[in-house]
């Protein structure tokens, strides 16, 4: 047990150092090469960052661990958006460009409203169980090469001239250092990842906790952990596009990609209670959306956050009181 702590312990300073490192570099390769910063969070970042929730769901398909896996999707969504975007508010207001409100927020809900239908077979179709099939799987892949499309899209079109960025305080470094550093920090996100959310399974199961919490509080925090240092940094260095396009970015990677991929390798059943949080998903991310429209437009602002860290504290106990 102390042993897995200590290692949990190490798995963080590593994600910490490889989620300052990716944002220094990302953002390095964003203004030498002219590409929206708002692209490489919705991309290399998210990919990073998300790093770990897909060997999670991987290794959980392999083993049979299925409630394991879609409980760290739905959580880590969940944890991205409340606790993650919450936090980062309060250190900052979080400008939110308008594609980002009007695109990508939108294509994040539609995500986790696609999961909601596809897993809801009992209700929708009559079925004896509900399950995210192979069908299902290619179906989300398939949206999820929409979405890079989309993204490429964004980087052959260069800045929309309504959306410019303050991206003077960006440092950048040769074209060589920056990919070293990128590269540096992926690798440190996903080892730091695996080796905290490794870790913090022994220590859960040991303690005799059920596989779906485990998944949903315990994985899915390991796992969101790169997203909030990633975000935390970015907010700190004020680049606004990295902290909130990693956000979004990694919620849509996480249903598209991992839970699509997951899926396809292996059907994954959906229980009564993961519907629930697939509903509360829904409405969290629904909430962000709303929230670009009050008070500022297009800001996340720090009473926001405040808001969206209760709603999670809220959220936790519940979970804990449902065992």
């Amino acid at each position: 047990m102390i042993l897995a702590i200590i290692l949990l312990i190490v798995g963080l300073a590593i994600l910490i150092l490889g989620a300052d490192t990716l944002v220094k570099g990302a953002s390095s390769i964003s203004k030498k090469a002219g590409i929206p910063p708002i692209v490489i969070g919705l991309t290399i970042v998210a990919f990073g960052t998300s790093a770990p929730e897909l060997i999670v769901n991987i290794l959980s398909a392999l083993r049979g661990s299925t409630d394991v896996a879609i409980g760290n999707i739905i959580g880590s969504n969940i944890a991205n958006i409340l606790l993650i975007g919450g936090v980062a508010a309060l250190i900052v207001d979080l400008k939110v460009q308008k594609s980002t409100t009007w695109k990508e927020i939108p294509f994040a809900l539609l995500a986790v409203v696609m999961v909601l239908i596809m897993g809801a077979d009992k209700f929708l179709d009559g079925g004896n169980k509900n399950l995210l099939t192979r069908t299902d799987g290619l179906a989300l892949i398939g949206f999820f090469i929409i979405f890079l499309y989309y993204t490429t899209q964004i980087a052959i079109g260069g800045k929309d001239s309504t959306e410019k960025k303050e991206d003077d305080n960006i440092k950048t470094y040769s074209y060589l250092i920056s990919i070293l550093m990128t590269i540096g920090g992926l690798v440190g996100l996903f080892l730091g990842g695996n080796l905290l959310v490794e870790n913090a399974i022994k220590i859960a199961k040991e303690a005799g906790l059920s596989e779906m919490f485990i998944g949903l509080t315990i994985v899915a925090i390991g796992t969101s952990l790169p997203e909030l240092a990633t975000s935390i940094i970015a907010a700190r260095k004020v680049q606004d596009d990295i902290a909130m396009g990693n956000i979004v970015g990694s919620n849509i990677f996480n249903v598209f990609w991992i839970l699509g991929l997951t899926s396809t390798l292996k059907p994954i059943p959906i229980s009564n209670s993961a519907l629930i949080d697939i509903i509360i998903c829904s409405l969290v991310t629904s909430t962000l959306f709303l929230f670009m429209f009050i008070g500022k437009k297009h800001k996340l602002q720090r009473w926001q956050g405040g808001v969206f860290v209760l709603s999670y504290i809220v959220y936790t106990i519940y979970l804990i009181n449902r065992g």
